[in-house]
């Protein structure tokens, strides 16, 4: 069992940048992929980040890549999600999720509660 809490969200301007932190419980985060998820008002949940146990391989979605960067610190439990250069677009509620299975695409066992990131133009 896997509990998920995430901080950091807030109110940015356009330009600016924000700092995620997903603190899991449970001896066995480090077996598990990490992964950053976030929905807009009236949209459907999109994905945004993901990264393996090791922290061998990471994911971004292409709306991200070159401003957002997933880490983790297995001994802290805990995934982070830096976001530079943020857009108005980049506005949502924003969820941490946890899976045992690899390859693209898997099922996720676990979610947060989710933060609220709002980007001010």
């Amino acid at each position: 069992q896997v509990q998920l809490v995430e901080s950091g969200g807030g109110l940015v301007q356009a330009g600016g940048s924000l700092r995620l932190s997903c603190a899991a419980s449970g001896r066995t985060f480090s077996s598990y992929a990490m992964a950053w998820f976030r929905q807009a008002p009236g949209k459907e949940r999109e994905f945004v980040a993901t990264i393996t146990w090791s922290a061998g391989r990471t994911d971004y979605a292409d709306s991200v890549k070159g401003r957002f960067t997933i880490s983790r610190d297995n001994a802290k439990n805990t995934v982070y999600l830096q976001m530079n250069s943020l857009k108005p677009e980049d506005t949502a509620v924003y969820y941490c999720a946890a899976t045992l299975v690899s390859g693209p695409s898997p099922p996720y066992d676990y979610w947060g509660q989710g933060t609220q990131v709002t980007v001010s133009s």
